[in-house]
């Protein structure tokens, strides 16, 4: 029997038997090490984004170092519960003309790479996007999953012009990964005829987009690629579906959400939906059917009514006078949900540790003061240890605005990706972030 590398085989695969001379042979097996709780689950990466940015001054962590040498802020202050588990990073700038308000700076964050206000588009591939193309792959199902818990698409790119829309319905996320398709581990794969008739389909639609390449100019052809790349991902996700999917141990189907969150006086849930995609995020990459994810709690230049706020959030970072007590309360409530999505990795055990130990997740906003729309001070919060090659609890203060995209470099590596740089034009780097680094 073979498994996956890196996955010891569990002890219900190695008590199903084997067959001799035509006749089930039981094994009745000691405890094994092999068999017992540790390491050898895939690396994760994940993007947690809200928008508008923060307030800097309330931001910033007090003292520097490791474990009781720093304390929350009290915009952090949420994050207590999982203290020991993050790495805060303060000081960066995104080093991009500030060109395309609260875009330039999303476009630099995400990518390392100029926003093109032209065509509303990001012009390189997302971080998400750039590790997924490197690991997303080796899941079972998806190279990637984008999800939001308010009505935004989100900002993941493969390139130019192709956005991944994030899925902002938590229960047709749930029909999608969990629904009739759906193999429970152990249970064998999933006998269903219509597959093979989806296969056929593909393959023809593959051979007729590779023929039309030949006949378009070069911007098609890089649109045909991008479609093509997805359809192979839906073939190789098809097979799959049919073969019989490893037993990990945490793997089950989750309980169903709510099946419509409406907005509740002008209010969306969003606690409620970030919950729900959280939980079911976690148990996607329990299950191994992604190990790549990008979660947007709101977008750039969003204007949601938050809990308890007077006004769009976006319009109180311009208008709201003096400190901006409602903007702080709103910069608390994202940490809150922040919080929240990352005691939802913790739940999930896998060996001697649990699911947020083998993953890396990035949190940030597209600026930092909302109000002059900055790139500098950047807030950057890493959760999860990369299976060992992330230090946490730790605050980490860079006192000469370096690059944020030093930071992006150190998580690229992290996932056993050795990117010789990050980013293009100013934002491009060559070193990484090694203070964060284990």
């Amino acid at each position: 029997m073979s498994h996956p590398r890196g996955r010891r085989p569990s002890r219900r695969q190695l008590l199903r038997g084997a067959l001799a001379g035509g006749a089930l042979v039981t094994l009745g097996l000691p405890w094994l090490e092999a068999l017992a709780a540790g390491g050898g689950f895939p690396k994760r990466f994940g993007l947690f984004f809200w928008g508008n940015g923060n307030r800097p001054e309330r931001w910033t962590p007090s003292g520097e170092g490791e474990g009781a040498a720093w304390a929350l802020s009290d915009q952090l202050a949420p994050l207590a519960p999982v203290k020991s588990e993050i790495t805060v990073v303060s000081g960066t700038s995104v080093k991009l003309p500030n060109l395309s308000p609260h875009y330039s700076g999303a476009c630099g964050i995400l990518s390392g790479a100029p926003y093109d206000e032209g065509n509303s588009s990001f012009t390189q591939p997302t971080l998400d996007q750039v590790i997924a193309g490197e690991i997303g792959g080796r899941a079972r199902l998806y190279s990637s999953l984008q999800t939001a818990a308010t009505d935004t698409l989100g900002d993941s790119w493969s390139g130019p012009g192709a956005r991944n829309p994030a899925e902002s319905d938590p229960y047709a996320l749930y029909q999608r990964l969990f629904g009739d398709t759906f193999v429970e581990p152990g249970s064998g794969g999933l006998v269903d005829p219509r597959l093979g008739l989806r296969r056929s389909v593909l393959d023809a639609v593959s051979g007729q987009l590779t023929a039309l390449r030949l006949r378009v100019g070069a911007a098609d052809q890089i649109r045909l690629d991008q479609h093509l790349t997805g359809v192979r991902e839906l073939e190789q996700r098809l097979a799959r579906l049919q073969e019989d999917p490893p037993e990990l141990d945490a793997c089950v189907r989750p309980t169903s959400p709510d099946t419509s969150y409406p907005n509740l006086g002008g209010r969306p849930q969003i606690a409620e939906r970030n919950q729900a995609m959280a939980q079911l995020l976690a148990m996607a990459m329990a299950c191994d059917q992604t190990r790549v994810f990008a979660h947007f709690l709101s977008a750039p230049i969003n204007d949601v009514l938050f809990e308890g706020a007077s006004a769009g959030h976006h319009d109180l970072t311009h208008n709201e006078p003096g400190e901006q007590p409602e903007v702080h309360a709103i910069t608390v409530q994202c940490v809150e949900h922040l919080s929240t999505f990352l005691q939802e990795l913790r739940s999930v055990p896998e060996g001697d540790g649990t699911l947020l130990d083998s993953c890396a997740v990035l949190a940030t906003s597209e600026v930092s003061l909302g109000q002059t729309h900055s790139l500098d001070e950047m807030p950057i919060v890493i959760a999860g240890r990369a299976g060992g090659a992330l230090r946490t609890d730790l605050h980490v203060r860079s006192v000469s605005a370096e690059n944020a995209s030093k930071v992006l470099l150190s998580l690229i590596r992290a996932m056993d990706i050795p990117s010789a740089s990050f980013g293009i034009d100013e934002a491009r780097v060559t070193e990484s972030f090694t203070e964060i680094e284990a």
